[in-house]
């Protein structure tokens, strides 16, 4: 089995998944130092749940609502 896996290696070399696995046994793992910073992920439920809360949101009663919080510019 090969399986790629993102992760984050901290200053001290700590290695952090950014998902969960489950292994059968123990595995063997290769890891590749990459030059650029990590991208910090969105939640894929956020992504999807974004279009029906949209109906919602993008209501004028919805702006009338918060529009005390907008400030005065």
């Amino acid at each position: 089995m090969i399986k790629t896996v993102e992760a984050v290696i901290d200053e001290q070399g700590q290695v952090n998944l950014l998902e969960p696995i489950h292994l059968p046994v123990v595995r063997r793992a290769l890891v590749t130092i990459l030059e650029e910073k990590p991208v910090i992920r969105v939640s894929e439920t956020a992504l999807l749940s974004e279009p029906a809360l949209a109906k919602d949101w993008n209501r004028p009663e919805e702006d009338a609502a918060w529009s005390h919080l907008q400030s005065a510019w």
